[in-house]
C-alpha cells in the first residue's frame, strides 16, 4: 500500500509541473525522466530504463499539448 501511494504522489505532482503551458520539450522531457526514475526506484525497476521512458513520455507529451492548443 506505501508504493502505491508513493507512485501517486510522484505522478500527480509530475503532472501539475508537466501541466504548465510554457513549458519546452526539454523541461517536459527533464519531468518526464525524474517522474520515470522516481516510480522506478519505488516499485524496483531500473532507474536508468525509467528515466530514459519517462523522459521520452514527456517530451511526447509536451507536443501533443502544443497541437491541442
Amino acid at each position: 500500500m506505501g508504493k502505491i501511494i508513493k507512485i501517486t504522489t510522484i505522478v500527480a505532482f509530475a503532472g501539475l509541473l508537466a501541466a504548465c503551458d510554457e513549458n519546452t520539450n526539454v523541461q517536459n522531457a527533464g519531468i518526464g525522466a525524474a517522474t520515470g526514475a522516481g516510480v522506478a526506484a519505488v516499485t524496483g525497476g531500473d532507474v536508468v530504463t525509467g528515466a530514459a521512458v519517462g523522459a521520452a513520455a514527456g517530451a511526447v507529451t509536451n507536443e501533443v499539448k502544443k497541437m491541442a492548443n
